[in-house]
């Protein structure tokens, strides 16, 4: 059965391989892209699948263009089987954006955090939301997430990643049986995509082994009912995620601190 599924993030590394291996078995793909010339690339070259491809241009960190996404799918869809958050900042130029938030909050965190919640109308109870964690979680400075106080590209990283692992499993639970599975995903530590690169000057893995796993996530069995779950895909199993992200006070304190940013 065909499905129809969104990728942020998906004109290179991970996200670009996954919809390849996605549409390669007939899905209806909506790639996301912030570059309009590298989004139209992508889009050729997850076109040599079988299934229809459609490309959604968007910067994550402004806000009124996360609205917009959403906007632009509801538009031209009724609903919606997978939605993969994939999109991620490790280092940038300009770590503050224009609203004075940091970027990797507002990339890894905020965005996907009101992607899924203005999509979820459009997502069933049997859709998925995939939200690419990181082995990399520490604690989150929620003046951090505020744009507050100014931490190191690896703090930054790591907390966001934390923030996104806490507000999937508060979701999951949220919604309960009638909304969509809500998974966090480590696509696994060091492979090979730009971010790695730019972090760390190294080549990295196979971005293949990342794929795999989102394209599991997206269709397996094994995903259908692992909602508020962690998969922890360097131990290739379910795992316990920072035990942050199972304190239910901690994690709604997460919640409403980015509610608050998006209220502003």
């Amino acid at each position: 059965m065909q499905k129809t599924i969104l990728i942020t993030g998906a004109t290179d590394g991970i996200g670009l391989e996954a919809a390849k291996l996605l549409a390669a078995s007939g899905h209806h793909m909506l790639l996301h892209g912030r570059n309009p010339a590298k989004l139209a690339k992508a889009v050729k070259t997850v076109q040599g699948g079988d299934g229809r491809v459609e490309q959604y241009v968007a910067d994550l960190s402004r806000m009124s263009e996360v609205e917009s996404l959403a906007d632009a799918v509801a538009n031209e869809h009724d609903s919606l089987d997978v939605l993969i958050n994939n999109a991620g900042v490790f280092r940038a130029t300009n770590t503050v954006t224009e609203d004075g938030l940091d970027v990797r909050f507002v990339v890894n965190t905020i965005a996907p955090f009101l992607l899924t919640r203005r999509l979820l109308p459009l997502l069933g109870a049997s859709s998925r939301v995939i939200n690419l964690s990181s082995a990399a979680q520490a604690p989150v400075n929620l003046r951090a997430l505020a744009g507050e106080v100014q931490l190191s590209d690896n703090a930054a990283y790591a907390q966001s990643k934390l923030a996104l692992t806490m507000w999937s499993r508060a979701l999951a639970l949220s919604l309960g049986k009638d909304g969509p599975s809500v998974v966090a995903v480590n696509p696994g530590s060091m492979l090979g995509t730009k971010m790695v690169k730019e972090a760390y000057g190294v080549a990295g893995g196979d971005v293949g082994i990342g794929a795999d796993i989102l394209y599991r996530a997206a269709l397996s069995d094994e995903f259908a009912t692992a909602s508020g779950k962690y998969f922890d895909n360097d131990a290739g199993r379910f795992a316990r995620p920072h035990p942050d992200a199972l304190d239910a006070n901690k994690s709604e304190d997460v919640v409403r601190a980015i509610e608050a940013v998006l209220d502003k």
